[in-house]
């Protein structure tokens, strides 16, 4: 009995201890926030705002471009800046091969030019229909008959190859005079150089800067500027006869 006892006290006492240790609080404490939220609105604009050559992340620059695609690039990015227009890339790039194509068919055109010494139209013109030049490169000046060969184009009113016909006949008479020494590889300006007398080389510069615009230019000409320009050939050999 006693025992029994015993054990009930020591059971009230361990019960009694255990409630005189204050309760351990938690030192972590979440605060709530209680404040109110703003949602920004998005701005009906925001594509317009985005929509620049700056934003396109698909467009790589630098060195993959050449000089002419950096140079149309500045040229689109001072169009939207200064007027506020964007160029769409699909026309950008369209405006980009056109510029591309009129480059090459100059540089095409150059080299007919430079090789042929004729234009391009004339180059691929029909050759039946053109009328067969002399070959002066192998046949001496002095022994071709200009003076009928300038009749025949004149009465067929091919006043273009008259005025070609009126360069060489002047060329032949400044040779036979001995006044410039002809050969076929001479440039005008060498056979300028030649003339020594001041008013005959103005003449023959004058007539040598026709003779280029018309037939190297393909300047088609009538009657009335045909004889126009012969006054320029009849002061030259008027002065080539006073020399003589």
């Amino acid at each position: 009995m006693n025992k029994k006892l015993y054990y009930i006290f020591c059971l009230v006492c361990i019960t009694q201890i255990s409630y005189s240790f204050p309760e351990t609080q938690d030192s972590l404490v979440v605060s709530i926030d209680t404040s109110s939220l703003t949602i920004d609105d998005f701005s009906d604009h925001l594509k317009e705002k985005y929509n620049g050559d700056e934003f396109n992340y698909d467009t790589v620059e630098g060195e993959a471009q050449n000089f002419l695609a950096r140079a149309i690039d500045w040229l689109f990015n001072g169009i939207r800046d200064i007027f506020g227009i964007n160029v769409n890339p699909e026309v950008a790039k369209l405006i980009e091969n056109i510029i591309y194509f009129l480059l090459i068919g100059a540089a095409i055109y150059f080299v007919i030019r430079v090789l042929t010494g004729k234009d391009a139209v004339s180059f691929f013109r029909n050759k039946d229909n053109m009328v067969a030049p002399i070959n002066i490169s192998e046949e001496h000046i002095e022994n071709i008959d200009l003076n009928e060969l300038i009749a025949n184009a004149i009465s067929e009113k091919d006043y273009r190859l008259a005025i070609r016909y009126m360069y060489l006949k002047a060329l032949q008479d400044l040779s036979i005079n001995k006044i410039i020494d002809y050969h076929f590889e001479k440039t005008n300006t060498d056979y300028s150089r030649e003339i020594s007398d001041t008013t005959l080389k103005k003449n023959f510069n004058r007539v040598s800067y026709l003779y280029d615009y018309i037939w190297y230019g393909e300047f088609e000409l009538d009657e009335e500027r045909y004889y126009s320009a012969k006054k320029s050939f009849d002061q030259l050999q008027t002065k080539m006869n006073n020399l003589g």
